[in-house]
């Protein structure tokens, strides 16, 4: 799932492509693990602001989840 097809609230989305294009362009496992803790808190944060729905967190949750997923799978 791309940031893309996830519907946010304006002036969110470039922030989450941000983060996302961090974990896919990680060059180490530090630098992954780094860029998913950033962008689980800023879901988190919006999510406790009521800035977005729980289903638009849990949707951007798994988007970051399975990009730090395959940047793993290709950095080992």
């Amino acid at each position: 799932m791309s940031i893309a097809q996830i519907s946010l609230p304006k002036g969110v989305g470039p922030h989450a492509e941000k983060l996302f294009d961090a974990i896919t362009q990680a060059n180490t496992a530090d630098d992954l693990n780094r860029a998913g803790g950033k962008a689980e808190g800023f879901v988190l944060g919006l999510e406790s602001a009521k800035a977005i729905k729980s289903q638009v967190a849990e949707s951007l949750y798994v988007a970051f989840d399975d990009a730090a997923s395959q940047r793993a799978t290709e950095l080992a």
